[in-house]
């Protein structure tokens, strides 16, 4: 539902009381807030990752999710988990494919294959698998698909080629699920540029932070996309980089 906060300004409340999500990543810094997000819309929240909530790299809050670890590269972890969701639950009305991770610094001619195969299994292949097994369950639900593709998949760059391939994959995945699921399960990608994290901040200390967009406010994207707000919305790549 939508509510007016005060003149010539509108903020958007929404409410999942009733809904099942799942979010892979669920343990990292935009996974985290997107599972805090929802828990907020009163949504169950089931979170997946390699990094349980107890671990201390971990930035998710444990009381804000049903937490199942399982590896989504690996397809009889994710057939696994989403199996358990669903017994446990219910149903499955949300999938928020947030699995993913930045690899790069070497030019095509110097990337080792390994690293190709692990930005591709980590960016492309969890956002498939999870999509397969979660999807007969989101049609029964009518539910959606939000996955994290990337500003940068836009085009091609120096020395990151891999990372961008593989998140422009999750793009037309995402277009696939769209027309395949047309008028039953919409599924849509979010875009970001670089996201205001700790790690970043570290990686990258002498960069306008200022510019970079926080987790949360991502999150609040993802969940409008999964809100009947969004009905008319799907097979899109929604920028999320504000002024980065």
């Amino acid at each position: 539902m939508w509510r007016e906060s005060e003149p010539h300004a509108m903020s958007a409340s929404f409410d999942f009381s009733d809904r099942v999500v799942l979010v892979s990543g669920a343990s990292g810094a935009l996974g985290s807030a997107v599972a805090a997000a929802f828990d907020d819309a009163g949504a169950t929240v089931c979170g997946a990752d390699l990094v349980a909530p107890d671990d201390e790299s971990a930035l998710v809050d444990p009381d804000r999710l049903d937490f199942y670890e399982g590896d989504f590269t690996d397809e009889r972890e994710v057939e696994r988990v989403v199996d358990a969701v669903v017994g446990d639950h219910g149903r499955l009305d949300h999938l928020c494919n947030v699995a993913g991770t930045w690899r790069g610094g070497t030019p095509i001619h110097e990337t080792d294959a390994e690293a190709f195969d692990f930005l591709f299994d980590v960016n492309l292949k969890t956002m498939f698998l999870a999509s397969k097994h979660a999807l007969p369950h989101l049609r029964e639900a009518g539910g959606s698909v939000v996955s994290v593709s990337a500003r940068s998949s836009l085009s091609g760059g120096e020395g990151d080629g891999p990372y961008r391939a593989s998140k422009a994959g999750v793009r037309l995945l995402t277009e696939t699920i769209a027309a395949e699921n047309a008028g039953v399960v919409r599924a849509n990608a979010i875009m970001p540029s670089v996201i205001d994290t700790p790690a970043n901040r570290e990686m990258m200390p002498d960069a306008d932070h200022d510019a970079w967009v926080a987790p949360a406010t991502i999150a609040r994207t993802v969940v409008a996309l999964c809100s009947d707000a969004m009905a008319a919305t799907s097979g899109a790549a929604v920028p999320v980089y504000g002024e980065a």
